[in-house]
């Protein structure tokens, strides 16, 4: 064969990731606060863009879950920008169900002095309002109560006012500053001494200064390099860091571990003594800079809203005050194109309602999308919504994207950062996607949530003199149909959080000693 350049015509078939498909998968993985964002930075971007005016939730946002899901629905038309409110004074009263008064008399003008007092009857006058708006606010604009909440005090603010006070030498300010910059939200220093010497030009001595000096504001134990540390400047303010103490807190491994006879023969102490040395290791605070907070945690905005029908199953609503409304001006467009221009406006005229046009209908096909399968997954979850987490059945991402039509990494995307209020809770929608276990004897499988809720309600029911090992675990799970490894079992224990059973038992030894 030989081996020639040659020009060839082939037809073949490729998938081209267009802008606008880039931004429809990015938007359907949006959570609720990084969509508002973005559509905010549209608005700013975009003159033709518009914010929707609040109104009924758009059409539709509702689905029953007992149905079977359509998987060819086109969209609909709804208006999601809502509608108008009435302004009249007939419409406000067949509203509010009551009469309201005109400034006018039949035809006839009042005065400007019997409008006034009509006004000032109404409790609608001028001086009647000054006062609600601060004076800067605009009549009829609601004031903005979060303009007076007093901000949180920081911990660095706090720590910084201690050493305004402590030394008034600036070199030792200027180290202390530094010290306290790395100290986290927990109160722990997280950056080495040598590491701010080096960065500041200065001896490792004058920073170990400037720590000890910071070890003595408060809270107490603020600016630790580790647990030990923090708890050891706790006692030692409480004249409590005897050499026992200090033993105890050298071994906080064994502590952790309730490895009691160790830490009686460590630090030579009684059962009584040890008992009374951990209940004061119990009162400290191992995080002394967390009473003042951190940054504000926004709280989750559920994306839907599931509720039980009157006749037995599920509603499942979007929650339409997450979904940002937003409205393509064609009047403005038209206005525009009207006017004319050079070629480079016209281009960005059209580029403009090309990009209004596609963010309205991908916001859209976004929440159509995210209620199909939040009303698929609310249909096979029925059972964990009626009677709790037991129910839980074992589900996956195929399951649900056969179900719906939609492909795997679609769902996938559906479900990320995207929550659902239940009467159950607020729940992220991954929650639901939990892996199967088998059932011991052939039966339906068991999922792995609702299993490692059934171990944690067995340690927390088991006595004093009876607590369950991993081996006991496993057979009272067989003994439910439950065919689960004992390494599985430890697996999630230690997911929740559960110390073994050799700790368990001195703890609970520990505590039911007189």
């Amino acid at each position: 064969m030989a081996l020639t350049a040659k020009m060839l015509l082939r037809q073949g078939q490729t998938l081209a990731m267009t802008p606008q498909l880039l931004q429809a998968i990015k938007l359907l993985q949006y959570s609720g606060a990084e969509l508002a964002a973005f559509v905010e930075e549209e608005l700013e971007r975009n003159p033709l863009l518009e914010r929707g005016e609040e109104g009924p939730d758009p059409a539709p946002t509702g689905i029953d879950a007992a149905s079977e899901p359509a998987t060819g629905d086109a969209p609909g038309e709804g208006d999601w920008s809502g509608a108008q409110l009435a302004t009249s004074a007939e419409g406000l009263a067949e509203s509010l169900g009551t009469e309201v008064e005109n400034a006018f008399d039949g035809d006839r003008e009042l005065s400007p002095a019997a409008e006034q007092q009509k006004l000032e009857n109404l409790g609608l006058s001028d001086t009647a309002w000054s006062g609600v708006g601060g004076g800067g606010e605009s009549a009829g604009e609601a004031p903005n109560i979060e303009a007076y909440v007093a901000s949180q005090r920081s911990l660095a603010e706090f720590l910084g006012d201690q050493l305004a006070v402590a030394t008034d030498d600036p070199v030792e300010r200027m180290i202390g500053l530094a010290v306290i910059d790395a100290i986290d939200e927990a109160g722990y220093l997280r950056e080495s001494a040598a590491e701010i010497a080096e960065r500041l030009g200065v001896s490792i001595e004058r920073v170990e200064q400037a720590i000890a000096l910071v070890h003595t504001f408060e809270p107490t134990g603020i600016g630790a390099r580790d647990l030990a540390e923090c708890l050891a400047l706790q006692l030692r303010e409480q004249d409590r860091f005897d050499p026992a103490m200090a033993a105890m807190v050298a071994n906080l491994p064994l502590v952790a571990r309730r490895d009691f006879a160790a830490l009686r023969k460590i630090c030579g102490v009684d059962d009584e003594d040890l008992k009374d040395m951990m209940a004061e290791i119990r009162r400290l605070d191992p995080k002394p800079g967390r009473a003042f907070g951190g940054e504000t945690v926004q709280p989750a905005a559920p994306d839907v809203i599931v509720r039980a029908a009157r006749d037995g199953s599920w509603l499942v609503e979007l929650n339409s005050e997450a979904l940002p409304r937003v409205l393509v001006n064609q009047t403005y467009a038209a206005k525009v194109s009207r006017k004319g221009g050079g070629d480079e406006e016209k281009t960005y005229l059209s580029q403009c309602l090309q990009n209004a046009n596609w963010l309205t209908k991908s916001l859209e096909q976004r929440a159509r999308t995210i209620l199909k399968v939040s009303s698929e997954i609310v249909r096979r979850q029925d059972a964990f919504l009626a009677h709790g987490v037991e129910h839980l059945r074992p589900l996956n991402l195929k399951n649900v994207a056969d179900a719906v039509g939609l492909h795997e990494s679609t769902v996938s995307r559906v479900t990320s950062n995207k929550y659902i209020a239940t009467p159950r809770g607020l729940f992220e929608l991954k929650y639901f996607f939990t892996a199967s276990i088998s059932a011991h004897g052939g039966g339906d499988a068991h999922s792995a949530e609702a299993v490692r809720f059934k171990i944690k309600q067995m340690i927390d029911a088991e006595p004093p003199d009876g607590v369950l090992s991993d081996d006991a675990i496993v057979e009272k799970l067989k003994a439910q149909q439950i065919d689960i490894a004992r390494r599985t079992v430890a697996k999630y224990r230690e997911s929740l959080r559960i110390p073994s059973s050799v700790e368990r038992r001195r703890e609970k030894q520990a505590a039911a000693q007189p």
